[in-house]
C-alpha cells in the first residue's frame, strides 16, 4: 500500500469530525472528544496537503524539463522539492506511528534495592536522586509516596509520583534493571562492585481509567512503624489494601491519617491494575514479534554507571555517555532518554514500512 493510500483515512476522519462538530447534533462531551481529535489530527492534514501539492508539482515539472526555456527553473524547483517532499514523508509516518494514550498521563516511579546489599540501597538512593534532579529540570513535581530507608542511609525501595507534561512519554523508557560498577562506601579495600536496582514507571491511573469493585477489596490497617522499629504514631493510620482476584496488594503509612493513607494506597492499587492490563494487551499485540524497546521488561538490564570509566551504557541503544556525574544529576538524562525515542520510532517507523 502506497503512503498516499495510507493517508486517504485520515484525510476522510479529519472531514468527518469537522462535520459533525458543524452539524450541532454532539453533546458537550461528545463535542470535546471530537475537537480534540480533531485539533490532533489537523497538522497531520495540513502536512499531507502540502505532500500531495508537492508530489502533484514534481510531476508536472518533470514534464516542464521538455521544455528548453523552463527546464532551468523546473530543475531548481525540482530541487528544493527533493528537499521538502521527504520531510513531510517523514513527519507524516510519525503522525501514522499508533499512540500510547498511556504518554500523557503522570507517572508512579517505583525503585527497589537489587543484588548488593547496603551498596544497592545506596545506589536505588542515587537514581532517586536523579530523577528528583530530572523532574526539576523539566520543569515536574516529583511527590515521595512510600519510602523503606536502609541502615545506612539508602533505599531498599522507594516510591514516588511524578506529575508534568508528557512525564510517562519519557520516563516509561527507564523501567528496568540498572546496573552501577564502582567501589562502594561500604568496602575499606578499594575494590569495584556491581550492584543492581530496579526501576519501574508506571502510568498514573485515573478513576476512569480502572473499575475496582469494592466486594474485591481487603483493608487492614495497623500501626505505622518507622525504621529500626519506632512507632510513628500510636494510632492504626497504616493501610494495606489486597485486591483480591489479582493478589495484588499495597500498603501505605507515610501520613498520619488512616483516611489519606487509604486514598494515596487506592491511588497506587489502581496504578498498579491498569498497568496489569495494559502489559496484558501488550503481551497480546507483541507475541509474534521483538518486543519494543521502553516495553517495560524489567528483567532485562537495560543501563550501567560506570563510575571508575565515568560512563554510562544504555545497552538497548548501544549508547555510551561519559558524562555520569551529569546524568546522575538529572541534568543530561535527556541525553540518553532522546536517543531511546529515536530508536523507538526508527522501529516502529520500519514496521509501518513493512
Amino acid at each position: 500500500m502506497s503512503l498516499i493510500q495510507k493517508l486517504a483515512p485520515i484525510k476522510a476522519r479529519h472531514a468527518e469530525l469537522s462535520a459533525l462538530m458543524s452539524s450541532g447534533d454532539l453533546s458537550g462531551e461528545e463535542f470535546v472528544k471530537c475537537s480534540t481529535e480533531y485539533a490532533e489530527l489537523d497538522p497531520v492534514v495540513e502536512a499531507i496537503t502540502l505532500y500531495e501539492a508537492g508530489i502533484q508539482e514534481q510531476e508536472d515539472l518533470q514534464e516542464l524539463l521538455e521544455d528548453p526555456e523552463m527546464k532551468a527553473i523546473a530543475e531548481e524547483d525540482l530541487y528544493r522539492l527533493s528537499k521538502e517532499i521527504p520531510a513531510l514523508e517523514q513527519k507524516i509516518k510519525l503522525a501514522l506511528i499508533p499512540t500510547d494514550e498511556a504518554d500523557k498521563k503522570n507517572a508512579i516511579l517505583e525503585i527497589r534495592a537489587g543484588t548488593g546489599g547496603d551498596e544497592a540501597a545506596l545506589f536505588a538512593a542515587d537514581l532517586f536522586t536523579m530523577y528528583k534532579g530530572y523532574a526539576a529540570a523539566r520543569g515536574w513535581k516529583l511527590e515521595l509516596v512510600e519510602a523503606s530507608e536502609s541502615d545506612i542511609g539508602g533505599y531498599k525501595e522507594i516510591i514516588a509520583e511524578i506529575r508534568g507534561a508528557s512525564v510517562f512519554q519519557r520516563m516509561k523508557y527507564e523501567s528496568g534493571v540498572h546496573r552501577v560498577q564502582r567501589v562502594p562506601k561500604t568496602e575499606s579495600g578499594g575494590r569495584i562492585h556491581t550492584s543492581a536496582a530496579t526501576v519501574a514507571v508506571l502510568p498514573e491511573a485515573e478513576d476512569v481509567d480502572v473499575h475496582i469493585d469494592a466486594k474485591d477489596l481487603r483493608i487492614d490497617t495497623y500501626r505505622s512503624q518507622g525504621s529500626g522499629g519506632q512507632h510513628v504514631n500510636t494510632t492504626d493510620s497504616a493501610v494495606r489494601i489486597t485486591h483480591l482476584p489479582t493478589g495484588i496488594f499495597v500498603a501505605m503509612q507515610e501520613e498520619k491519617s488512616q483516611h489519606k493513607n487509604k486514598d494515596k494506597a487506592m491511588n497506587l492499587l489502581r496504578t498498579k491494575l491498569y498497568d496489569l492490563e495494559r502489559q496484558r494487551l501488550h503481551d497480546e499485540r507483541a507475541e509474534d514479534r521483538k518486543t519494543q524497546v521502553g516495553s517495560g521488561d524489567r528483567s532485562e538490564r537495560i543501563r550501567t554507571y560506570n563510575y571508575p570509566q565515568g560512563r554510562v551504557t544504555d545497552h538497548r541503544v548501544n549508547l555510551t555517555l561519559y558524562k555520569i556525574e551529569e546524568i546522575l544529576a538529572g541534568e543530561a538524562l535527556d541525553d540518553v532518554v532522546d536517543e531511546l525515542i529515536s530508536h523507538d520510532q526508527a522501529e516502529k517507523l520500519a514496521e509501518l514500512d513493512a
